[in-house]
């Protein structure tokens, strides 16, 4: 039988990702044990009926005493709090890693609230549904998509090793980058289609000519999708936003040029230039 990468990890926030990581490495034997712990009772209270985790601590302390590897499947808003309240009882060696969307802001207030010997690999697993919760997750979440692993200074060569062979284990192909470079990747992948998606749905919402059954009744596949990623976790992509501020008021910046100039194009019924952009973006 093959050993585990890891004899102990503990998992920091019990929702989609948190969940689905500890289905993932139980399915496969990665671990030996797998403690969970989430700051919310009702949620440990939900995980413990659905025996997803070996045990389910009461406390961070609890949950990280011991524990080789450590994740932080929090909202990035709550990474902070959530690195301050594991730091006094880190083992020696232990390896801190996160799930969260925006890398550059975490490794800034994670790191810093981490002790000298600990060391910290910031991560990003490119999945996720519309739903949140434990019973949300399932073991399969990651296979086939990207997981993005950003090592900064706080991270050692074995650390990084280790944190990769766990997302490759998880069915995961597996980018390395700066968390700089990937903020501005995922503002223009991820973020601004969920800004976009949020914006339209509400605009649909607020129209005062349509009901919202006729939204309903004659939405098209493309408005379905919008509907779909705007049903996701508000708390979280509240986070993301305020987070990775920088990179994605930067991108919706020349995205409000490019949208105006498709305003002007339309206004002026300058189909030669609608044609011709259409064609360009076509993918």
């Amino acid at each position: 039988m093959t050993e585990p990468l890891f004899d102990k990890v503990a998992v920091i926030g019990l929702g989609l990702i948190g969940s689905s990581m500890v289905r993932g490495m139980k399915k496969r034997d990665l671990a030996a044990t797998v403690t969970g712990f989430d700051g919310s009772a009702e949620v440990r209270t939900r995980a413990d009926v659905l025996q997803i985790c070996d045990v389910i601590a009461e406390t961070a302390e609890d949950a990280v005493t011991g524990a080789q590897l450590v994740i932080l499947a929090v909202p990035v808003g709550a990474m902070a709090a959530a690195a301050q309240s594991i730091a006094p009882y880190l083992a020696d060696g232990a390896i801190v890693t996160d799930v969260g969307s925006v890398k550059a802001a975490v490794v800034r207030n994670v790191a810093s609230a981490l002790p000298e010997h600990a060391s910290f690999v910031p991560g990003h697993p490119v999945a996720g549904t519309e739903y949140s919760g434990p019973e949300a997750g399932f073991a399969e979440l990651f296979e086939g998509r990207w997981c993005v692993v950003t090592p900064c200074e706080h991270s050692t060569d074995a650390s990084v090793e280790k944190v990769v062979a766990l997302w490759t284990a998880l069915g995961s192909t597996v980018e390395t980058m700066t968390p700089e470079h990937h903020d501005i990747v995922l503002a223009i992948t991820s973020h601004i289609p969920h800004l976009i998606a949020y914006n339209i749905v509400g605009t649909a919402a607020d129209l005062e000519d349509v009901t919202q059954s006729e939204v309903i009744k004659f939405s098209a596949g493309g408005f379905r999708d919008f509907t779909r990623i705007a049903a996701s976790d508000p708390v979280m992509w509240r986070d993301v936003f305020l987070n990775n501020k920088d990179a994605v008021l930067e991108v919706l910046g020349r995205f409000s040029e490019d949208l105006a100039a498709l305003q002007r194009m339309i206004r002026w019924d300058d189909g030669k230039s609608l044609e011709d952009h259409f064609s360009r973006t076509r993918a």
